[in-house]
């Protein structure tokens, strides 16, 4: 299977400039000397997610007549944001399909783009996209398994290294592993040594199975679904998982709690909103540094996206 390229993620940094932010890198002074970290704010993206870097890469690949024809993406909320949003500035029609669960502000801001929105019942969605691709003659842009969407997530990945030449770890949360999978590509192209370690709720942890076995193994829906991290509940593709085995060092699970904890304390501490799935490399900074390599650490805060009633309460834990 022929995984992203150097030269594909490249590509997409240029594509995508002017569009996704260039987000910077948060020095941490609170936290340990012999291993400093600093976040990647992905929280910031116009969406507030990462997830616009792959979705809009991969819309602006498409033909004129291809785009023209409207595009479809199923999603948890912050991929199903990055496609209407770049439809909107292609100004083509978008269907988003979401499950019934999907945090409102989520929905709201998808509809606040000019995506049609379709809500469906959990684990209906991608059944429900391809319908909608057929009826409309559209373009279907996955959230993760696409060539063109893990290029554009990589661009994190080129952004770290430009940033922090001499990073020793980078710490990103994986789900179906298009964040992840392209931002190793990035960094072991461009620096070998630099481990990349995933990051994955307890409760969600089949990319966890599935490494250690040595081949994908499947969760069921209603399993992912326990965990708060709402954007991490999807499994690894055949193509997300290939990159990972090939180039991801290490993964490491963190508890409810612990993601919790590590929502209240990004925010207090480097006055930045995560929503739980944004927090889970920071928790795995955080509560489990006893599995990890030392040294100068980088955490993708990978979104900001949350209902405010959600925010207090996680706020209060800490």
């Amino acid at each position: 299977m022929n995984l992203v390229t150097l030269e594909d993620i490249q590509a997409a940094a240029d594509l995508i400039k002017g569009t996704a932010v260039r987000t910077p890198l948060l020095p941490c002074p609170w936290t340990a000397p012999d291993r400093p970290l600093w976040l990647k704010p992905e929280n910031l993206q116009p969406i507030g997610a990462f997830k616009i870097r792959g979705a809009y890469h991969a819309v602006a690949r498409l033909t004129d007549e291809r785009r023209a024809r409207g595009v479809v993406a199923y999603s948890s909320g912050n991929h199903a944001q990055a496609v209407a949003y770049a439809a909107k500035l292609f100004d083509i029609p978008a269907w988003i399909v979401l499950p019934e669960d999907t945090p409102r502000v989520k929905i709201e801001a998808t509809r606040a783009h000019g995506a049609e929105v379709v809500l469906v019942a959990v684990g209906q969605r991608e059944v429900r996209a391809h319908e909608i691709t057929e009826q409309r003659g559209a373009t279907l842009i996955p959230p993760f398994d696409h060539p063109d969407v893990i290029a554009g997530q990589g661009t994190i990945g080129l952004e770290i290294i430009a940033d922090l030449p001499d990073v020793d770890l980078v710490l990103a949360p994986v789900s179906g592993g298009g964040l992840i999978s392209g931002i190793a590509a990035a960094v072991k192209a461009l620096r070998p040594a630099t481990q990349v370690w995933a990051v994955e709720p307890e409760l969600a942890a089949d990319t966890a199975a599935s490494l250690a076995a040595g081949e994908l193994v499947s969760w069921p829906v209603a399993d992912r679904n326990r965990t708060i991290a709402d954007g991490l509940r999807s499994q690894p593709s055949a193509l997300t998982f290939a990159h990972q085995r090939a180039l991801v060092d290490g993964i490491v699970t963190v508890s409810e709690d612990e993601i919790r904890r590590a929502v209240a304390e990004i925010a207090h501490r480097a006055n930045l909103v995560a929503e739980p799935s944004g927090a889970v490399a920071t928790a795995g900074y955080l509560y489990r540094a006893d599995e990890l390599p030392k040294g100068r650490t980088v955490a993708v805060v990978s979104g900001g996206n949350l209902e405010p009633a959600t925010l207090a309460e996680l706020l209060a834990t800490r």
